[in-house]
C-alpha cells in the first residue's frame, strides 16, 4: 500500500496524494493562534511548499488545519502528531488530507487505514519498518531522524529494505537537508526551519514565503528515478 507519487481516493471523494511527492521540504507547523494558519499557508504554498503538515500538538490545531483546508485550495494541510484513533478521525473530518505519527501501534494504523486517507507512521529501527511492510505500508516518517541514526542509519536500511520509503524529520535544517534528499529511500524532509518564532510572532508572511523558496530549492538534490 503505498501512495507515494501518486493519488487516491480521500474522504468524500477528495483525491488525496502522498506528502512524499510533492516537495523536498514538509514544513512541520505548530500553531498557537488559529488566525495565523491561512496568512500562513498562504506564504509557504507561494514559497513553493504545498504539502504543509500542522501538529497537534496545541488547542487551536483543527481549527488550523479547517480553515487551511476550506480557504487555501493549493494546500495540501495534514495531520501531525496523530496518535489515537479520535484524533484520526478528527483531523479528516476538519479537512486532513495526510496523516503523520511519530510512532505506530495496530490499532492506530488501523483507524489510519480506515480514514481513506495517506498515513506516514513513525519508525526508527529496522523491526519497526520490516513490520510496516508486512502490513503492506511502504511510505514512512523516520522519527527522531538525527537522534536514530541520520543519513548514515537510512543509507544502511536503502540495501536490505529498498521498497522503503521515508520522510526524515527531528534535527533537520537547510545544513543537513541536502544529504538526507541525496538518499534514493528518502521522499522529502520534515523541519521547521521556514518557520522561525520570531517571524510567526511578527506575522512577517514575506519572511516566511523567502524562506519556503529557499527550501522548494533543495528539490534539485533528489536523485532522479
Amino acid at each position: 500500500m503505498t501512495f507515494a507519487l501518486g493519488a487516491a481516493p480521500g474522504h468524500d471523494g477528495v483525491v488525496t496524494t502522498s506528502p512524499l511527492g510533492l516537495a523536498p521540504v514538509l514544513p512541520v507547523v505548530v500553531l498557537q493562534d488559529a488566525s495565523d494558519a491561512v496568512p500562513l499557508a498562504r506564504a509557504l504554498v507561494g514559497g513553493g511548499l504545498p504539502a504543509i503538515e500542522v501538529t497537534l500538538r496545541t488547542p487551536v490545531a483543527l481549527d488550523a488545519i479547517r480553515a487551511i483546508a476550506g480557504e487555501v485550495p493549493d494546500a495540501v494541510v495534514g495531520a501531525g502528531t496523530v496518535i489515537t484513533p479520535q484524533q484520526v478521525k478528527e483531523s479528516v473530518a476538519a479537512g486532513a488530507r495526510f496523516l503523520v505519527s511519530p510512532g505506530w501501534t495496530d490499532v492506530l494504523l488501523q483507524a489510519m487505514r480506515e480514514s481513506g486517507v495517506p498515513f506516514l507512521p513513525g519508525v526508527s529501527t529496522a523491526s519497526e519498518v520490516v513490520a510496516l511492510l508486512e502490513r503492506g505500508v511502504t511510505e514512512m516518517k523516520f522519527f527522531p531522524a538525527e537522534a536514530a541514526g541520520g543519513t548514515t542509519y537510512l543509507k544502511s536500511l536503502s540495501g536490505p529494505l529498498p521498497q522503503a520509503r521515508f520522510c526524515p524529520t527531528g534535527g533537520i535544517g537547510p545544513g543537513n537537508a541536502p544529504a538526507y534528499l541525496n538518499l534514493p529511500n528518502v521522499g522529502c524532509v520534515g523541519g521547521t526551519w521556514m518557520l522561525p518564532a520570531d517571524a510567526i510572532a511578527a506575522r512577517d508572511w514575506g519572511r516566511v514565503k523567502a524562506l519556503a523558496r529557499e527550501a522548494s530549492q533543495l528539490e534539485r538534490l533528489r536523485p532522479q528515478v
